[in-house]
């Protein structure tokens, strides 16, 4: 089982961070994701609703939320189609807010973990790419809620 842990601090505070993040389409996830849209009618933060989406070299994906709670800003989801060759995926994005500052401006900490299995020919290189789109996530995030930090 490969696990997978990012963090980073964004510059705004966490209900405006939220208000972008909740949005299971990942449109704030833009420089990998394309053409994100829930399939049929259920609203993009309903528990059971699948998101289909396009990677930037072509990949399609499908990923059903599995969890979502504002009261902790937290989701959680599981793949459900992949070009990436896991299963048993299942990540969980979170956001607290930083209480206590250099500048006392607000701040978020932002937390994505993920567990899956891989081959073990496989592990390494899936373990590199989902990396990288959990901080190139991140980065989009914070340029949208905070553009000029």
């Amino acid at each position: 089982m490969a696990s997978i842990y990012v963090s980073s601090v964004i510059d705004a505070g966490v209900e405006e961070v939220w208000t972008v993040a909740r949005d299971f389409t990942g449109h704030w996830h833009s420089s990998v994701i394309y053409n994100s849209s829930i399939e049929g009618t259920q609203p993009a933060d309903q528990v059971g609703c699948v998101r289909a989406f396009e990677l930037s070299d072509g990949g399609k994906l499908r990923e059903v939320l599995v969890g979502l709670s504002d009261e902790r800003h937290e989701f959680s989801y599981r793949i459900l189609q992949s070009p990436l060759p896991v299963s048993d995926y299942l990540a969980t994005v979170r956001f607290a807010p930083i209480t206590v500052t250099k500048t006392g401006a607000a701040a978020t900490f932002a937390e994505w973990s993920v567990d899956f299995r891989a081959s073990p020919a496989d592990e390494q290189a899936t373990v590199d790419t989902v990396r990288g789109v959990f901080e190139g996530g991140f980065s989009d995030l914070s340029a949208i809620v905070a553009p000029s930090a």
